[in-house]
């Protein structure tokens, strides 16, 4: 079954829009051979700049759903995560939310961590701050960045706890300070753009221009490497990225005028 579906999605593929998803498929012989999820997971991995086709995204749903079918609580995820993110053609935060459900209630940790974000966003359910909180204050408690920082943005904004610019501030520092390699490059472009409108707006710190300048430069290339490997998402948080140079930079540059 896998090898004729194979055959229909690999005929229904553009060349320009799916280079290495067809080399791929060129250089298996047999996809029967390969377990379900690893396939599914080999074919997420390529083109991932592009939109993908439809017939392709249902093909991995296929495959991953094939997987959940024998108890894989990891594919129950990533399927979420693929409904979740749609690859440009096909999001649906309400598959996402029940997939992420069923692989939390399974043991996964990283699923609840993906339901916080759909409590926090508000994904085919209304927000709920304190389910949010709740799951992000697990991951965070154990080390993990990207989740730590979303508690600060929770004490930024007021949600479900108070609101503490300077609480909010002190988490972003300390995410500065614990990030490994790994965390980067997921987290350290949005933990430097909070941080460069905390310095410029003088946000429970020290209002400072120049700081703020090389906070918003950080931030901007690390964001554009995201929006570069085909993460859309971050394109609003770049563009602010920019939008926070140029202020920080007309500051300075009055502060310049001010000595003469």
């Amino acid at each position: 079954m896998t090898e004729k579906i194979r055959g229909h999605v690999h005929l229904s593929l553009d060349p320009n829009q799916c280079p290495e998803t067809i080399e791929y498929f060129e250089s298996i012989k047999n996809l029967d051979g390969i377990p379900s999820y690893e396939l599914a997971s080999e074919l997420l991995s390529r083109d991932r700049k592009n939109a993908m086709p439809r017939d392709l995204f249902a093909f991995i749903v296929e495959l991953y759903e094939e997987a959940i079918s024998n108890g894989n609580v990891d594919a129950m995820n990533d399927l979420g995560a693929l409904y979740y993110d749609g690859r440009g053609c096909c999001q649906d935060f309400g598959k996402a939310l029940h997939y992420f459900t069923m692989a939390a209630e399974n043991g996964s940790e990283k699923a609840a961590e993906n339901l916080g974000y759909c409590y926090y966003y508000g994904r085919s359910i209304p927000p709920d701050y304190e389910k949010a909180f709740q799951c992000f204050a697990h991951g965070a408690f154990c080390g993990r960045i990207v989740l730590l920082y979303k508690i600060g943005d929770m004490y930024r904004n007021g949600y479900y706890v108070k609101k503490n610019l300077r609480t909010a501030f002190k988490i972003y520092i300390q995410c500065i300070r614990l990030m490994t390699p790994d965390d980067e490059y997921h987290t350290a472009g949005q933990i430097y753009l909070r941080l460069g409108w905390a310095y410029l707006k003088g946000e429970e710190t020290e209002k400072n221009s120049r700081e703020a300048l090389r906070c918003f430069q950080n931030a901007e290339c690390y964001l554009y490497d995201l929006v570069d490997s085909g993460e859309e998402m971050y394109m609003k948080s770049l563009q602010w990225a920019i939008d926070g140079q140029s202020r920080a930079r007309s500051e300075l540059a009055e502060n310049l005028l001010s000595f003469n």
